[in-house]
């Protein structure tokens, strides 16, 4: 049925395919925008790790608490973040967002001590906090059912274009030792943050609230939405009991194993190849771009692959799966080319299982339960950014190396492919 009104809408005069390319131009691509910044702003600590810990005498295990601080705050901020996006509406709050986060973002060049790294990544990630789920909520207004998977994946996109796009970049910046006498690190919390707060200017009076006031819409392709939405506008009551429901944790368990899997990678990753290579800052950020290459080309074609043939389950079960071992065999083998490539291929299945999760909560949950049910699983999500780092740094400390970080990201990676059988009762 969903493969069925891909093509024709209910009144013959609206194009479903046409709906979808306009919703990702306008809305998903701009979004995507935002995200990665986001994502910039955040994963951007991986590079300064080194010079920064040694400036401000931070131990392992206290970079690893300042890196999943970050969020707690996403924690807090996801249901204020929602009653917000709720009442003053995409674009006022998408605004709101990026220039809180923003302004803590810049203002991190700016630490000399423990407790105001602390307090800022805290601030970061609060601003950051209902983010994610609030662009799934707002997409999913115009994202009809046959195409869910690839429109949340699309924004999705943000985190590897933000590695491929920012390593480099962050490695640029951090060569740019006492430049006006700021060290290298601080110029690139700086410089990165700026973006942000243009983009929140920008935002203001572009996105729509709802389909019915796209003005790039014809009125039967906004009647053919109202019929034919994943989450159609109206829908915007908070119904507390649809949490009871046990595939909204089966769910958030998942996204957490999921998540996991990248915070492990976004926050370890540069360490591990410096410890592994020695290069220099600017050749780990190319070289670290490179699994997250996989990442985004597993999003987008993983993501298509499923929307075409209706299939949830596998699309997210067998990339997780490709991914734990493909870190085993990046591990295994060591320093040079085969590791490299086994990296890409991990990268390229953690971006796919990611890329087609969001469609799973969208077919199981009704409408009604999606407002709460998607902040909560975010919440279990964003979980895992705090526990992760901070088990990593614990593992690093345990185990004098990376093997201990490296099978704790496998076994998360594991667990999800085993979470996401548990579901298939609940899809049939």
């Amino acid at each position: 049925m969903e493969r069925a009104t891909r093509t024709a809408a209910s009144d013959g005069t609206a194009d479903a395919g046409n709906i979808g390319r306009k919703v990702r131009l306008r809305l998903a691509l701009p979004c995507i925008g935002f995200l990665l910044l986001s994502s910039l702003d955040r994963s951007n600590l991986s590079f300064a790790a080194a010079a920064m810990s040694a400036e401000l005498g931070l131990t392992p295990t206290q970079y690893g608490f300042g890196a999943g601080i970050l969020f707690a705050g996403f924690l807090l901020g996801q249901y204020p973040s929602l009653f917000l996006f709720q009442r003053v509406g995409m674009a006022r709050w998408i605004a709101a967002c990026a220039l809180l986060w923003g302004g803590s973002a810049a203002a991190l060049a700016f630490t000399h001590s423990t407790s105001s790294f602390y307090l800022l990544r805290t601030l970061l990630g609060f601003a950051e906090g209902g983010l994610a789920p609030g662009i799934v909520l707002y997409l999913s207004q115009f994202a009809s059912q046959q195409e869910r998977a690839s429109t949340f994946a699309l924004p999705m996109l943000a985190i590897p274009a933000s590695i491929v796009i920012g390593g480099p970049l962050s490695g640029w910046l951090m060569t740019m030792d006492n430049a006006l006498g700021l060290a290298g690190w601080r110029w690139m919390f700086l410089i990165e943050a700026l973006p942000t707060l243009l983009f929140a200017v920008a935002a203001l009076g572009y996105f729509p609230a709802t389909p019915q006031q796209a003005r790039w819409l014809t009125e039967p392709e906004k009647r053919w939405l109202a019929q034919h939405a994943a989450r159609p506008a109206g829908h915007g009551r908070n119904d507390w009991s649809q949490l009871r429901r046990p595939a909204v944790w089966t769910a958030a368990l998942l996204w957490f194993c999921l998540l996991s899997g990248s915070y492990g990678v976004i926050f370890w990753l540069p360490q591990t190849l410096t410890a592994l290579t020695g290069l220099d800052p600017l050749t780990i950020g190319v070289v670290g771009a490179l699994p997250w290459v996989g990442v985004g080309l597993g999003m987008y074609f993983i993501s298509r692959n499923s929307d075409r043939t209706a299939e949830r389950l596998a699309h997210t079960a067998v990339p997780a799966a490709l991914a734990a071992v493909a870190l085993l065999g990046a591990w295994s083998a060591g320093p040079g080319p085969l590791a490299l490539v086994a990296l890409f291929i991990a990268g390229v299945g953690l971006g796919g299982a990611q890329g087609t999760f969001w469609a799973l909560p969208v077919q199981l949950l009704p409408p009604a339960a999606l407002g709460v049910s998607v902040v909560a699983i975010n919440i279990c999500g964003s979980a895992g950014g705090l526990v992760m780092p901070i088990a990593m740094g614990v593992a690093r400390s345990a185990t004098a190396g990376f093997a201990g970080p490296t099978l704790l990201v496998i076994a998360v990676l594991l667990a999800s492919t085993l979470l996401v059988l548990a579901l298939r009762p609940k899809a049939a």
